[in-house]
């Protein structure tokens, strides 16, 4: 065998045994369909002939698309549209193994963790009316997570997220839905109107209760003050008559004078300030007589009460 066969296996050689891993990656070998070892990012070596590369894994994340379809507990159906985030869960060579040997190839695990996550989903939303579902995206999430996290772990992988981008009804729910949001807005606006309203009234009657108390409050205090003001009046021509009274007697003269000039100033005071009135006053002798008695007897009624 000439030196350049030799040279040309020697270099074959070489070659078959060097790959080279690219960062994000990593290489799966083995010997006659047994696994061996992992290659790590960067230039390897491996026996040629004898050690082969099952399989490159990527550690880095993934994302995939997926919509599917759920029912409620009152029967509506649920349309989701979703994007599912996901790796592998570590480099560890155990974790690897998993990755690499629990599916047949990746179209098989994408199917699983599919069908998988629309399950979970399935199983959450038909436990909820329709009313809640459009509220519970993180509940979902959540639930999603809880019940993979576990099954993925056993695979090689983590769920890192689930995105529900669009959750929809069928249209005729979609209707019935928005006809029971005007509702529910009407029955608040009704709602809204009758609490103004009923403020508005009670405002409206505290005020009138305030108006006629205050008003009554006025009133009394003004009669207390015309009362008042007439018992002043009345005690003051008691005291002026009173002290005619005394000056008359003190001259020797009648105390029906007094009364004379306060019938006559009566009469005048009618006449002045009648306003037109009709005032029917007895004018004559005998009248002025009957009533001037009448007002000396009542006078000394007056007097006795006094002396008591």
């Amino acid at each position: 065998m000439g030196p350049i066969i030799l040279l040309s296996i020697l270099v074959l050689t070489l070659l078959l045994s060097v790959t080279t891993v690219q960062q994000g990656n990593i290489a799966i070998i083995t010997i006659f369909g047994k696994f061996r070892r992992v290659l790590r990012p960067g230039l390897n070596f491996k026996i040629p002939f004898i050690e082969r590369v099952f399989k490159k894994i990527s550690i880095q994340n993934r994302s995939s698309e997926l919509g599917f379809q759920a029912v409620t507990v009152d029967q509506a159906n649920v349309n989701f549209t979703a994007m599912l985030l996901y790796s592998v869960l570590n480099s560890d060579e155990e974790t690897i193994k998993n990755v690499a040997f629990k599916f047949v190839d990746d179209r098989n695990f994408m199917q699983a963790l599919v069908r998988s996550v629309e399950g979970s989903v399935r199983a959450f939303v038909a436990t909820k009316k329709q009313s809640e579902v459009l509220i519970l995206r993180h509940e979902i999430v959540e639930a999603v997570k809880d019940q993979l996290d576990k099954t993925l772990e056993d695979w090689g992988y983590h769920l890192i997220d689930l995105q529900l981008n669009d959750i929809t009804f069928d249209e005729e729910v979609m209707r019935s839905m928005a006809k029971v949001v005007a509702s529910n807005n009407l029955k608040s606006a009704a709602e809204n109107e009758g609490q103004a309203l009923l403020i508005t009234r009670t405002k409206a009657a505290e005020a009138e209760g305030n108006f006629i108390k205050i008003s009554a409050q006025a009133e009394k205090d003004a009669s207390q003050l015309k009362g008042q003001g007439i018992a002043l009046f009345r005690q003051e021509v008691a005291k002026g008559m009173a002290g005619a009274a005394r000056e008359m007697k003190e001259a020797d003269l009648d105390a029906s004078l007094i009364l004379f000039s306060m019938w006559t100033e009566a009469v005048k005071n009618f006449a002045q300030e009648g306003k037109g009135n009709v005032i029917f006053l007895d004018g004559s002798v005998d009248g002025m007589q009957k009533t001037v008695k009448d007002m000396m007897a009542l006078n000394q009624l007056n007097n006795n009460k006094s002396s008591k």
